[in-house]
C-alpha cells in the first residue's frame, strides 16, 4: 500500500491547523490529539502523539508539531 500524504497547513488566524490527507480535508486540528484522531479515522491506527510529531509521513507547513496558533 502506498503511503498517505499528510499535510498540516499553517495555523489559521483563529487558531488550529487544517489537515489534509491525499488532498482531502479532514478537519481543523487544535493540537496533536486532534491530528492523531484524524489520522486514525483515515486508517492510520496505532499512532500516538510522539509518533505523529516525528513521522516523515506528515508535512508541516508554517511550523512544526509544537505550533498551533498564528503568530501575533
Amino acid at each position: 500500500m502506498a503511503a498517505l500524504r499528510v499535510i498540516v497547513s499553517p495555523p489559521s488566524p483563529s487558531g488550529g491547523r487544517r489537515v489534509r490527507v491525499d488532498g482531502t480535508i479532514l478537519g481543523l486540528a487544535q493540537g496533536l490529539p486532534d491530528l492523531v484522531e484524524f489520522l486514525r479515522r483515515a486508517g492510520l491506527e496505532g499512532l500516538d502523539e510522539d509518533d505523529v510529531a516525528q513521522s516523515r509521513l506528515v508535512e508541516w507547513h508554517g511550523g512544526g508539531p509544537d505550533v498551533w496558533t498564528s503568530p501575533s
